[in-house]
């Protein structure tokens, strides 16, 4: 993709507070590219299980073994729980870039020991992939935050956005990764599956190597200049440059002399809205099962067909292409639409999708099995330009720079308890309850997270993070009143 149509001129100087020693200028795309390159190493864990999953199955015998099957799938999304909650508040006292290079460090590690893990290993693989989910929370947490401080206000829905491009590429990567390992014996291609993870961590790591630092983070430490110099790589005039530094240091020094904050600061008056807001959506996006398909739908498919589920491996391909596609769609249409239009016709048809089969298959016991498929390529389609960007969107953009950090990182965190429920009950639910029926049940959260979006999250296009902070605050502000 061509960067430099979201800039429309590179600058041959770098702007300083003097305007006059030019230096050697970081490119706008290199920064949106490798600043949102950590969704790389989200999605390519999210889809490598889809078909590392079948094989390892077989080569330990976990057939019918619902629970173990479960917790091996899933134990990367408890991990990251804990791991957006740790990197969001050491984010506000390290940096975003520095942790995101920690990240891909711990990344590198979890993705090698799963490649080498004992045969028979089911508690050593389900730690190891704890660990890994601590960097998987943490990049999920991190480049939301960074991609929402570099972007400006007018393009900020389509450079956000390329997290989630950044994300089911990934996917999309490890599903092919996955298709071409097939034919190998089943030991080595779960485990080449797993440990190739490790090539995209490192890319990440020396690409970050050259970031630089978040301007509005930059400011709140006092590194005034170095913000000044920052916003030059990536804005086009210097009175674009200076303007936004006023209104990030108009807004830094309202917040300075409130204390570090805590959790129970993230639902204090002051900031209760927005925080309920952008970490409920977060949750929903999970909730409301996709990653059941994304995980499991090899296992899906072997259901409703009957053929073994590692001849299964061009279907999560298909789900891979469908959320690339969508990808760059929202691209197109970020911040052409209102995020809660988006989020509200997403949702329904998604609710739908789930939810039509169920209804079918009551009126036509008979019929075709592979209909749910169908109806789940409708909800991949939908969600890939709707919820699965926009969450993360409405993640980085929503909350007030004091708290920026430790609240992404708790809607990271409840983002991934819902990922790792659904991840673990899933094959669990599936045992005992027919597949339409487990999906209508998310059919059902997807119709609550739209009524979620219509009642109690504010439309964020097009206003600029200070905007957002000054309006949230001041509705919190007057629902406290009201209440009192």
């Amino acid at each position: 993709m061509n960067f430099n149509k979201f800039q429309t001129k590179e600058r041959k100087e770098m702007v300083t507070s003097t305007g006059s020693a030019p230096e050697k200028k970081i490119p706008s795309a290199f920064i949106y590219f490798f600043g949102s390159f950590g969704g790389i190493l989200f999605g390519y864990d999210i889809g490598v299980m889809t078909g590392a999953l079948p094989f390892l199955q077989n080569d330990w015998s976990l057939q019918g073994n619902a629970s173990i099957i479960g917790w091996i799938t899933s134990a990367v999304m408890f991990g990251a729980i804990f791991g957006g909650a740790m990197a969001g508040q050491l984010s506000d006292r390290l940096g975003r870039r520095k942790m995101i290079l920690i990240s891909a460090i711990i990344f590198v590690i979890g993705s090698i020991l799963s490649g080498i893990a004992p045969h028979n290993g089911e508690y050593y693989l389900i730690g190891v992939r704890i660990l890994l989910g601590l960097a998987v929370g943490a990049a999920s947490a991190l480049v939301p935050a960074y991609m929402s401080e570099m972007a400006p206000a007018r393009l900020r829905g389509r450079l956000s956005g390329l997290n989630q491009t950044m994300i089911v590429s990934g996917m999309l990567l490890s599903y092919v990764v996955d298709f071409l390992l097939k034919d190998l014996p089943e030991t080595m291609a779960w485990r080449l599956m797993l440990g190739l993870a490790a090539v995209p961590a490192i890319i990440l790591f020396l690409g970050v190597l050259r970031l630089p630092e978040s301007p509005r983070f930059l400011v709140k430490h006092g590194l005034v200049d170095e913000a000044r110099r920052v916003l030059g790589y990536i804005r086009n005039t210097k009175d674009e440059v200076e303007a936004e530094l006023a209104d990030i240091k108009n807004m830094t020094a309202t917040e300075a002399n409130l204390k570090e904050p805590s959790l129970a600061t993230l639902f204090s008056d002051k900031y209760r809205y927005l925080v309920t807001a952008g970490v409920g959506v977060a949750a929903f996006q999970q909730f409301q099962g996709a990653n059941a398909i994304f995980y499991y739908i090899p296992l899906i498919v072997e259901k409703a067909t009957g053929q073994a589920a590692s001849s299964q491996l061009m279907w999560p391909i298909i789900q891979g292409v469908l959320l690339v596609l969508g990808s760059l769609i929202f691209l197109v249409i970020a911040d052409k639409f209102n995020r809660r239009t988006l989020l509200t016709v997403g949702g329904t048809i998604m609710g739908l999708s789930f939810i039509l089969p169920a209804v079918i298959n009551s009126i036509i016991p008979n019929a075709d099995p592979m209909m749910i498929v169908f109806f789940l390529c409708i909800y991949v389609a939908f969600y890939s330009f709707t919820w699965a960007p926009l969450t993360w969107v409405i993640v980085g953009e929503i909350f007030p720079l004091a708290i920026r950090g430790r609240a992404a990182g708790l809607a990271s965190s409840f983002n991934w308890i819902g990922s790792f429920l659904v991840g673990l009950l899933f094959p669990i639910m599936t045992a005992s309850l027919s597949q339409e029926t487990v999906f209508a049940i998310f059919g059902v959260i997807c119709m609550l997270g739209v009524c979620f979006i219509r009642n109690c999250v504010p439309e964020t296009r097009g206003h600029t993070l200070e905007e957002i902070e000054a309006a949230g605050t001041k509705k919190s502000a007057n629902a406290s009143v009201h209440n009192a």
